[in-house]
């Protein structure tokens, strides 16, 4: 009595039809694929080459007809399958690949020659289209075939697969790359354009401040130095003390002519200044540094050579004192006895200059005769 088939020998066998199916999946590659529908073109174009051969050479052979038609169209299938066998090995699928193209001429050859010689009266779609069929049946696997390859695993089908998954990867992420690299080479050409026509702007805006600022300043000094030459401020403006910060009080400034706020009455048989004294009051001293400020002049210092705008300012400043020389004689003594150097004709020829700013040609000339007769009387002596 037979015994029944215990759990382990049915899960055998359920595992081995899994892993019949499952290898039965793997087959259907997509070289698989391409290989079955090729397969059912090329069974249905032979089941059609025979029809259209029975058809014309039955009148002729008779019953011979089916084994001879069917024999070509079979052999052709063989050597095709054959030729698929042999992979790209071409040594082997020479005989078989010359032998296919023999068989196909033969087999496109009958409709062909039937429609040239018999077929005057008209002719059938069929056998028109069944030479051109085979034809370009075999024209398909002499340009698939070789393309296919070998037929290869499952491993090495995702091997393959994954590299190639790997390459395309690499190649999209370096399109990325330059297409991010071309961008921003574009926004940074853009940018750079931008901020270049902007410095341009704002060169070419202080350039031209520049040239407005120096055209009125250069006009302005020519005027200023215009006025300067022609209207020297007197010493009295800068006498003019200015307010400081914590110290100042709102009071008027004291006029020419007076003490303090308080009008003098005037003399009657006085008017104007006294000749050889300088018109100024007593009441607005002027210091040396203000006279050398004014002239635009370094301060004189005792002992030191002057220059004659020092000297100059040396004399005013004498003028400017309580007891003013009225001669030059007195302003001699004066600028020796302040230690101040300098030769007899530079004091004279300055002296003689501040008189005629003061008085005019004809004083300047009368203490001019002062002065050279006072040398007389000392030689004289």
């Amino acid at each position: 009595m037979k015994q029944p088939e215990n759990g382990d020998t049915v899960n055998a066998k359920n595992t081995k039809d899994k892993k019949g199916w499952r290898e039965m999946r793997s087959d259907t590659s997509p070289r698989g694929m391409v290989l079955a529908i090729l397969g059912i073109v090329t069974l249905g174009v032979a089941i059609l080459s025979v029809a259209v051969s029975y058809t014309i050479l039955e009148p002729a052979f008779g019953g011979w007809a089916v084994p001879t038609v069917g024999a070509l169209d079979a052999l052709w299938v063989v050597f095709q399958v054959t030729e698929i066998l042999a992979g790209n090995n071409r040594r082997r699928a020479t005989r078989v690949l010359w032998a296919g193209l023999v068989l196909t001429a033969i087999n496109a050859a009958i409709p062909t020659a039937d429609l040239i010689l018999s077929r005057t009266d008209g002719f059938e779609l069929a056998i028109v289209l069944t030479p051109i069929a085979i034809i370009a049946t075999k024209a398909a696997w002499w340009i698939v075939l070789p393309s296919l390859g070998r037929k290869t695993s499952t491993d090495t089908q995702r091997t393959i697969a994954e590299r190639r998954q790997t390459v395309a990867d690499q190649l999209e992420t370096m399109e990325a790359d330059a297409a991010h690299r071309i961008e921003l080479l574009e926004m940074a050409k853009t940018l750079e354009e931008r901020v270049a026509e902007a410095e341009t702007a704002y060169r070419l805006s202080v350039l031209k401040a520049q040239q407005t600022m120096t055209q009125e300043l250069h006009a302005q000094a020519e005027a200023t130095a215009q006025i300067v030459r022609e209207k020297p401020l007197p010493p009295e403006v800068a006498a003019i003390r200015l307010p400081e910060f914590g110290t100042w009080t709102p009071t008027a400034p004291a006029l020419p002519g007076t003490d303090g706020t308080q009008v003098r009455a005037l003399t009657g048989g006085t008017g104007g200044t006294r000749a050889g004294d300088p018109a100024h009051p007593a009441a607005q001293t002027v210091t040396l540094a203000d006279l050398a400020a004014v002239a635009g002049v370094p301060v004189p210092q005792p002992g030191e050579q002057l220059t004659d705008a020092q000297l100059d300012v040396v004399l005013r400043h004498l003028r400017y004192g309580k007891n003013p020389p009225a001669s030059y004689r007195k302003a001699r003594d004066a600028f020796r006895a302040a230690n101040f150097v300098g030769s007899e004709e530079r004091i004279r020829t300055a002296w003689v200059a501040l008189m005629a700013k003061e008085h005019g040609a004809s004083q300047t000339d009368a203490d001019t005769a002062e002065d050279s007769e006072d040398e007389s009387e000392d030689a004289d002596v």
